[in-house]
């Protein structure tokens, strides 16, 4: 029996972020923005999150440098959202100028409109298979009352309430 590790997850249901980043350009600030269905609790004291990137993204290599990023939670009503920011790096750039974002306080990082954000800074960065592994120390956080959250399981985008699980997209390109 082999180890078939992709087809074994798409069975376990994750939450669905953006994660933004932001490093300074020589024309001012430049924003980078990812789709991540990573994002763990590690600690609530210290308040410590992790997110796992693949270990040849530019995204990664800007958040390396910048030491700083934000994620923001996705509602149900946000799957065009999640699908624009799992395309490629000029795509996300096209999409960051047309959806709803502010610039986070503490880290100058795009918070988009959402149920929930966080904004983090860089403590440890840890090189795991094909992956890094991103340990933040959450600087602040918000919340809202919103639609329910946004989850991926199966290669699909779904909607989970009161009422059980609702499939809201077919088309999800599977990494």
């Amino acid at each position: 029996m082999g180890v078939d590790l992709r087809v074994a997850m798409r069975n376990f249901a994750t939450g669905v972020c953006v994660m933004t980043t932001r490093v300074d350009g020589p024309n001012g600030p430049v924003h980078d923005a990812v789709t991540v269905n990573s994002l763990t609790s590690l600690s609530l004291d210290p308040p410590l999150v992790s997110v796992c990137l693949r270990s040849d993204s530019v995204f990664l290599a800007d958040l390396l440098v910048s030491g700083h990023w934000a994620l923001s939670i996705l509602d149900i009503g946000a799957s065009d959202v999640a699908r624009a920011f799992a395309a490629g790096r000029e795509h996300r750039r096209t999409a960051l100028a047309t959806v709803s974002a502010v610039a986070g306080e503490h880290t100058g990082a795009l918070v988009l409109d959402g149920p929930g954000w966080l904004e983090c800074g860089l403590r440890q960065a840890v090189e795991v298979g094909d992956h890094t592994l991103l340990i933040g120390d959450v600087l602040a956080t918000g919340s809202q009352d919103r639609r329910p959250p946004l989850v991926f399981l199966h290669g699909e985008y779904h909607a989970v309430g009161a009422g059980g699980a609702a499939r809201l997209d077919r088309e999800v390109r599977t990494r």
